[in-house]
């Protein structure tokens, strides 16, 4: 039997969806961006994602010497913990990062213990290896509104935190598209493509450890203004008009609070699953309302956000706690 040769993912304006394979096919993305003789790489997945990222550059007809940026959003493992071996393999690439992720990029082990501590050694290890240091050198700690000269056009880095308070976003010039990492939720394919009116399901990343609400707003308004035709998601996927999809994700976040809330002066016993109860019935009610998806499909997808939300809602909780006593 002839086997066909899989074609890149040419989302547009020579803009590559590169599926990192992270659990399961479509649920974590990179994106690689040629324009002119110039390559540059948004998130990084891991370790295990260098050779998807290696397959697609050989099949557009460029080569490792080509990538001038790897921009990781934030430093969360799914984002970022490939960017140490890329690093090695692109000898002409430099990192942009936030300023508040590149010392973890720099030194790995504080991250790594944490992730340890989310996933389990077990999981960590199968998943994303160990995290490989990076030169400072090979590092550029970016700015809010800083822009990065790209082929014929410029790549501007957003400070955008809501989900870490170390994320950034990232506007090409020449496509009209933003590189949103997780600072626009999560949007799974498999909503839009099961949508009576076509139409994404957007939720909030709370995970572990460092969601804002009032900060993320204002990063929303913030990406807004650069009036993006598209937004790139890691999770998973382009989407048009992200005026119009913003107040889904506004909506997300406000019901994230609302489920935290209820939570703040009850027993600290059982809160985390009892977040997780109400995050599976908001979850579960909204996905419904405008999927063809079954309850036990759409808890399938989500499951894993669900616990790692649930976790993030509680550490939010725990801060607030110490803030208020304070």
């Amino acid at each position: 039997m002839n086997s066909q040769k899989k074609e890149p993912n040419n989302i547009g304006f020579d803009t590559y969806l590169i599926d990192v394979n992270l659990y399961r096919p479509r649920l974590a993305a990179c994106y690689l961006i040629k324009n002119s003789d110039e390559l540059a790489l948004i998130d990084c997945g891991t370790k295990h994602s260098c050779n998807q990222i290696l397959s697609t550059i050989k099949m557009i007809g460029a080569s490792v010497n080509q990538v001038r940026w790897i921009i990781p959003t934030h430093v969360h493992l799914d984002h970022a913990s490939g960017a140490g071996k890329l690093i090695q393999i692109f000898p002409k690439a430099t990192i942009i990062s936030h300023i508040k992720g590149a010392p973890h990029l720099i030194n790995p082990q504080k991250l790594e213990a944490s992730a340890i501590a989310v996933y389990g050694k077990k999981s960590f290890e199968k998943n994303f290896g160990n995290l490989i240091p990076i030169d400072e050198k090979k590092i550029i700690a970016a700015e809010n509104n800083q822009s990065f000269e790209f082929g014929t056009s410029k790549l501007t880095f957003i400070d955008t935190p809501g989900h870490a308070n170390h994320h950034g976003s990232i506007f090409d010039q020449q496509s009209n598209f933003l590189f949103t990492g997780d600072s626009f939720g999560l949007g799974y394919q498999e909503f839009f493509e099961n949508s009576l009116k076509k139409m994404p399901f957007i939720v909030a990343s709370t995970s572990p450890v460092g969601f804002d609400p009032q900060a993320w707003a204002t990063s929303i308004d913030r990406m807004l203004k650069y009036e993006p035709d598209s937004i790139c998601m890691t999770h998973f996927s382009k989407y048009n008009n992200p005026k119009k999809l913003a107040p889904m994700l506004l909506e997300s976040i406000n019901a994230h609070v609302e489920i935290a809330l209820k939570e703040e002066d009850a027993d600290f016993s059982g809160r985390i699953n009892r977040i997780l109860k109400s995050l599976k019935e908001y979850y579960v009610g909204h996905a419904k309302k405008g999927h063809t998806m079954s309850e036990k499909e759409i808890y399938e997808l989500l499951k894993m956000d669900m616990h790692l939300n649930a976790q993030g809602l509680d550490i939010w909780l725990q801060r607030r706690s110490k803030y208020i006593k304070n």
